[in-house]
């Protein structure tokens, strides 16, 4: 055997250096470390390891089993009493958390590889698998690929984990934004934050209303608010803004002390009557904020200066200062008292910093806005042709929809009273044209314009205006709202866009990440997620997505490239340090009950008698109700989405009355189509490590549209890993085999889950529609290269029920006496289903245990014992119509359970119950033993973060990629003495690659005659101040080229102050004591560092000699080298003209 620690050194356990310390031992240990159960050294150490020496040498570990209370720093993570801890001392604590976990680990590692092939220390003994399926592995019926890290994508940090559904009713996330050193999310409760410097550190975080997060990285949160929409981050004003459902727009201070949950707003006003639905900061430090019905509002950065310094005591004043001063843009758009435009949601805002511009977008729909002016540029739709200011939609509406009044007006007054048959008969033509109105509609709106709506926008570095369509087209546009390319590379829905650097990234409904170049070639692509990637941010070197289901992932920015292979091969070979194993048993009971209705005693002896220490339940019935009646009803309900009956709920009420339901265990899911039923209940115990429940129904009879054949199934997540279980009930008769084997394959390729219907829809309101879009298209077979069925993504696969698959080529007498015998071998040779399962044409790779029980069917009711069986007219020959058949993620029979082979069933109990008598069915039942890998991902971000920070080969790679290209900027300082512009000249001296160029205005600040300038106060964002223009203020520079980049100045401009959004007070001011402090920061196509260089502009009129910004000496000024004009800059044809030019200036 390979010693898995041969890397690590002599000694694999010299992990630590402080002394040997033992956890509490009362506490439970679930851990196969002999060390957490016994401070003792055992008494037969096994080979290969001298566990005798091991104690000695053992590190601290931190006992994580211990019961959680006030005192214990994992129940109060950020109370009052740990505020004074540093960041430092609460990482060092998720260092030791995480090593004790790696050493747990690790003894489980070698326990599983010691113990080898040993069933003798087994606590159950495991069944014989009898046969596997032939055809198993292809197709549709391979398995799903699983790793510790997958070779088809990247490389991921991850945040926040997926969570299940039920987990998240209320406390979901939905929008995320980043800063230089935090990672801020807005959910359907309030704000929380993850600190880079922290977001290695260890699992577990209690969220409000109860609960803990596991495995996610160590967040806070706020107090608790109405849901959050959008955010804007504001790195200037180190603060973040947050937009609600109820309409509020909210701001977080970064600053501020985020040691304990329920950190406060600084600053919060009513903006909207609806919610805000969008958010941007301007080039000149506005805050725009969209929301329904096409209001666009400015909150002036003039009152939000004057807000934010308030006190708290104050807060009543600040909000008011603010809540007041708004302007409504709508007002540019009105006409007699009447606005004619904007009647769509704003849905998304783009602040074009290159051309100082707004862009605000609905579905169909775009407006250019001046950013300095507040002046409407430009109006124009998705194909980039300008559009009215009226919306002739509106009004075709509304006369469309005045003609139909009439029409119907008209047709109730020509109308008669007839007899009764007519009024069905007007009622069922009434219905049927509903029904075709709808699905044109929905058929229209699946494959028609909807296609072409817009869903995410934002800007490159280049300033150009990306934005994505349902039907995932990329468009890419100038600034001036020309549409320049369009590019097409992934058929599902765009959610999100986000650029860094010369990188476009992009989300899809789908779960695909996609990453492209600013020209719009594609560079790479993967799955990011399960479900939809819905938002995207940058920080920390890292492009993050969130996903649909809550999961945050943080991608490098670097990727696609070398970096992966590196971090996956290092990742790949630690995988037995974050392997966390968990075990579990599984109870599955098939039974089809004829349409009788069973005694407590039977179901106690069926289900309750073996239920006493198994952790799921799953029952699956069948024949609940065969009437005509009940069959028509059930096909009614289905097809308005509803399921169930008064029949299925007495049954699903006694086993839960049986199983103590509410005490014991919990009913997590059902589904009923007609006579099936399928239902799972959980051991309180696990139910939090169960979610994600979905539901299917596929009818097989009569056509496939009536339910008395057919499946049902249930899909859950547990322990982060997907199980299937499918409840059938094929086509009766000996002859009808291959009607059997067809009704399965059929259910296996289309059964479809989607939420119960009885459960309450939980999904984000301002998830897109084109997720809905999405389960359309894939309900008509519109998924992207090859088509699987769902139930083949599943890592493991139960079916159950009445499979009616009878005995051939026997006689009933014949039979008999096998069974009499409990000669079974010779009858299962004779079996229909083991028969077909060796020929591959049903239940490929599905595997059975060993049947050791009589058949289960036919049986004279009320008959005890196999005297039984049914001696009427037909003599049915005896047979095993109800079995248990599983799949799960074994390649083959010796797999062990890993990363790679998640999930390892093995079945200990299979045996019918013969002395239940109510129906012409025996019930059977089914104990599995299931072990589930999966990853800690605490344990996870610690070896990311020390394979980053501690790998040459990485350090190196990052180091190469991360040089800022070498650039020169002409000047340091310039006087702007007239109207014309200045040319700031930015000179790429590079030839390899491209230099990004972003111009921000750290501040301005007023000048006095004979005085040294006082500091620059920044605008919101880094604005500009309202009588300054850089243009562009953001863009690329080809290597060995050069950049112009043009500074105006406005000397008279005008301050307008608005009230409830009324113009009350205009007046102008000068500029030319103004000064404004630029930076221009220079890094490259995918750097995260910036080289940065300051320039001070000012204004100095011709009557003034003075030069501004310049301290006073008694040198003369030297304002001609500082100042270039066009004429100037054309001379200088290279770097090192304007180098040995500038070479003598001095930087401010």
């Amino acid at each position: 055997m390979t010693n898995p620690f041969s890397d690590a050194g002599d000694d694999p356990f010299n992990l630590f250096s402080s002394p040997p310390q033992f956890p509490n031992n009362n506490h439970r240990v679930t851990s196969t470390n002999p060390f957490l159960s016994s401070p003792s050294p055992p008494s037969s150490p096994p080979p290969l390891i001298d566990l005798g020496e091991i104690p000695h040498r053992i590190p601290t570990i931190v006992d994580r089993f211990a019961s959680s209370s006030s005192s214990s720093p994992s129940s109060a993570p950020f109370s009052d009493a740990d505020a004074d801890f540093s960041a430092t001392s609460s990482s060092h604590v998720g260092v030791v958390e995480a090593a004790g976990k790696k050493l747990d680990y690790m003894i489980q590692f070698l326990d599983r590889k010691l113990k080898g092939s040993d069933e003798g220390s087994s606590e159950d003994r495991v069944l014989e698998e009898e046969i596997i399926g032939s055809g198993g592995g292809i197709g549709m019926f391979r398995l799903p690929e699983r790793a510790a890290v997958r070779a088809d994508r990247p490389v991921s940090l991850e945040v926040r984990k997926h969570q299940t559904r039920e987990s998240q009713v209320g406390k979901g996330v939905k929008v995320i934004a980043g800063s230089e050193e935090m990672l801020w999310a807005g959910g359907e409760c309030g704000v929380r934050v993850w600190g880079f410097e922290e977001i290695y550190g260890a699992e577990g975080v209690e969220v409000r209303g109860g609960g803990r997060e596991e495995m996610t990285a160590p967040f806070v949160e706020s107090e608790e608010t109405a849901e959050v929409c959008c955010m804007v981050v504001d790195e200037a004003m180190r603060v973040v803004w947050s937009g609600h459902v109820d309409g509020r727009i909210r701001c977080w201070k970064m600053d501020q002390r985020l040691r304990g949950n329920g950190f406060e707003e600084c600053l919060s006003w009513q903006a909207h009557q609806g919610p805000v639905l969008s958010m941007v900061a301007s080039s000149y430090g506005d805050l725009w904020s969209g929301s329904e019905n096409g209001a666009i509002l400015i909150w002036p950065w003039e009152a939000i200066e004057k807000a934010l310094p308030l006190t708290v005591k104050d807060r009543h004043m600040a909000r008011s200062v603010v809540e007041r001063s708004y302007i409504d843009l709508r007002s540019q758009v009105t006409i007699n008292g009447v606005c004619y435009m904007f009647t769509s949601d704003v849905k998304y805002m783009v602040s074009d910093h290159s051309m100082a511009r707004v862009w605000s977008a609905g579905l169909y729909s775009f407006a250019l806005w001046n950013a300095q002016t507040r002046e409407l540029l430009k109006v124009f739709n998705i194909d980039g042709q300008v559009e009215n200011w009226l919306d002739m939609s509106t009004i075709q509406d509304i006369t469309n929809e005045d003609e139909m009044k009439m029409k119907f007006v008209a047709a109730l007054k020509k109308e008669k009273p007839q007899a009764s048959i007519n009024f069905f008969q007007r009622s069922r033509n009434a219905i049927l044209g509903a029904a075709d109105a709808v699905r044109r509609v929905a058929v229209k709106g699946a494959f028609g314009d909807d296609n072409r709506r817009t869903e995410a926008m934002t800007l490159a570095n280049d300033g150009k205006i990306w934005t994505g369509c349902t039907s995932g087209l990329l468009v890419q546009w100038d600034g001036n709202g020309n549409r320049l390319q369009d590019f097409q590379y992934h058929p599902y829905a765009v959610q999100c866009i986000c650029t860094f650097g010369s990188r476009i990234w992009v989300g899809y409904v789908s779960g695909t990440v996609q990453v492209l170049d600013n020209h719009g070639g594609l560079l790479g692509d993967w799955i990011g997620h399960s479900s939809p990637v819905i938002k995207m941010a940058f920080g920390a070197g890292y492009v993050f997505t969130l996903a649909n289901h809550g999961g945050i992932r943080g991608w490098n920015v670097l990727s696609p490239g070398p970096l992966d292979d590196l971090l996956r091969l290092e990742l790949s070979s630690k995988e037995f340090l974050y392997t966390r194993l968990e075990s579990l048993k599984i109870l599955v009971g098939t039974w089809n009950v004829g349409e009788e209705k069973a005694s407590v005693e039977s179901l106690i002896y069926w289900i309750g008698s073996a239920a006493s220490d198994v952790d799921l339940i799953v029952v699956g019935l069948q024949e609940l109700e065969m009437g005509a009646g009940a069959l028509a009803m059930s096909a009614a309900k289905e097809t308005v989405g509803m399921e169930g009956s008064s029949v299925g709920q007495w049954w699903l009420d006694m086993i839960g009355s049986i199983l103590e339901e509410g005490f014991t265990f919990e009913r997590v899911g059902s589904r009923q189509l007609a006579g099936l039923l399928i239902c799972v209940w959980a051991r309180n115990t696990l139910k939090d490590h169960v979610g994600d429940i979905d539901a299917a129904a596929v009818p097989c009879g009569f056509g496939r549209a009536i339910g008395n054949k057919g499946a049902v199934g249930l899909r859950m997540r547990l322990y982060d890993r997907t199980v299937c279980f499918v409840n059938c009930h094929f086509a009766a008769h000996a002859e009808a085999v291959n009607r059997r084997n067809d009704d399965f394959d059929h259910v296996y390729r289309t059964m479809t889950f989607s939420r119960p219907s009885h459960i309450v829809n939980t999904t984000s309101s301002g998830i897109s529609s084109a997720v809905q879009m999405l389960r359309v298209s894939n309900a008509v077979g519109g998924r992207p290269g090859e088509a699987l069925p769902e139930l083949s993504d599943a890592d493991m696969v139960v079916f159950l029920g009445d499979f009616n698959y009878r005995i051939d080529g026997i006689s009933y007498d014949e039979a008999r006496d096998f069974i009499s015998q409990r000669s079974f071998d010779w009858l299962k040779n004779k079996d229909q289903l083991r028969a077909e399962m060796r020929a591959g044409k049903v239940f490929q790779g599905m595997r059975e245990a060993v049947i050791r029980f009589p058949p289960t069917y036919k049986f004279e009711r009320n008959q005890p014992g196999l005297a039984g069986y049914d001696a009427g007219e037909k003599k049915r020959v005896p047979a095993w119509c109800d079995r248990v058949l599983f799949r799960d993620s074994r390649s083959s029979t010796k797999s062990e359970c890993s990363l790679d082979c998640p999930v390892v069933g093995s079945i200990t109990q299979y045996e019918s119950c013969m002395d239940v008598t109510e129906s012409d069915h025996k019930p059977v039942r089914c104990l599995f033993n299931v072990e589930i890998a999966r990853v800690d991902e605490s344990v996870r971000r610690q070896e990311f973060k020390e394979i980053m920070d501690s790998n040459e080969n990485i350090r190196h790679l990052l180091n190469t990629l991360s040089v800022v290209p070498d650039t020169i900027v002409s000047t340091n300082t310039i006087i702007l003495q007239n109207s014309d512009p200045l040319i700031l000249r930015i000179t790429h001296k590079s030839r390899r690659d491209r230099a990004l160029f972003t111009i921000i205005c750290e501040g301005e600040t007023t000048m006095k005659e004979d005085e040294v300038s006082s500091d620059h106060y920044p605008r919101g964002s880094f604005g500009l101040p309202r009588w300054l223009q850089v243009s562009p203020a953001i863009g690329t520079i080809e290597p060995d080229h050069t950049a112009e980049i043009s500074i105006y100045h406005v000397e008279f401009y005008t301050i307008e102050e608005h009230v409830d959004g009324v113009l009350r007070n205009s007046w102008c001011e000068d500029a030319g004591d103004k000064e404004a402090m630029l930076l221009v920061k220079i890094h490259g196509s995918c750097t995260t560092q910036a080289n940065s260089h300051r320039v001070r502009v000012g204004h100095c009129p011709s009557s003034k000699t003075k030069p501004i910004g310049i301290h006073k000496t008694n040198s003369p000024p030297k304002v001609a080298r500082n100042l270039l004009s066009r004429s100037d800059i054309q001379q200088l044809n290279t770097s090192f003209d304007g180098f040995s030019q500038l070479q003598n200036l001095h930087s401010p």
